[in-house]
């Protein structure tokens, strides 16, 4: 090989090398600020779940997106939503985002609960199963809850009432191993504030 083929070789393997490991990277959630959630206001009268935890022990963070309040600036304090038993929760299929019908007459209900209650403000949980690390938990959940609001906007819910929160799988209603249980924690869940 001559001295100038050598040379550029030396100089287009590292390259391609550099390209490849930034190609393969998994891409970070589209979350834009990590913070501890705080606890919900506990309605059902039982003990609020512990903090989950990682692993190695550590409790784990919760990422939120301040951008998605629906072009609202003046983001609401979580503490001050409540669960309002007319609103259900909606639920989803393992590693899924999209609304499936028997949901939408959910949310269709919702909807109509909202309209007649204008002057509250929504927020919109987004959660997940244990299964998954907890940025990818956290990034479905926020899709969830972003395709909850994309159908209440579609309702005629305006989007400045709307907040939304991702828990990923920090806040499960079920603590068991098996499908039944994971399926109940793969939610949206809405709560409101009185406006």
């Amino acid at each position: 090989m001559t001295r100038h083929r050598w040379q550029s070789a030396v100089l287009v393997v590292p390259a391609i090398a550099a390209g490849l490991l930034v190609t393969s990277c998994a891409k970070q959630p589209a979350m834009t600020t990590a913070t501890s959630a705080p606890a919900p206001a506990n309605t059902t009268g039982g003990a609020t779940p512990a903090p989950a935890r990682n692993d190695a022990g550590s409790v784990k963070r919760v990422a939120t997106s301040p951008s998605t309040t629906g072009g609202n600036s003046a983001r609401p304090s979580l503490a001050d939503f409540t669960a309002q038993p007319a609103l259900e929760d909606v639920h989803f299929d393992f590693d899924k985002y999209e609304i499936r019908p028997g949901d939408a007459k959910i949310l269709d209900a919702d909807a109509r609960w909202l309209k007649d209650h204008a002057s509250d403000r929504v927020l919109i949980e987004g959660h997940a199963d244990e299964r998954g690390t907890n940025e990818y938990n956290v990034a479905l959940g926020e899709r969830r809850a972003k395709a909850t609001m994309t159908y209440l906007v579609g309702q005629g819910i305006r989007a400045e009432r709307m907040t939304m929160i991702s828990y990923g799988a920090e806040r499960p209603l079920c603590n068991e191993h098996h499908e039944s249980c994971w399926a109940r924690n793969r939610r949206t869940h809405l709560m409101v504030k009185a406006g």
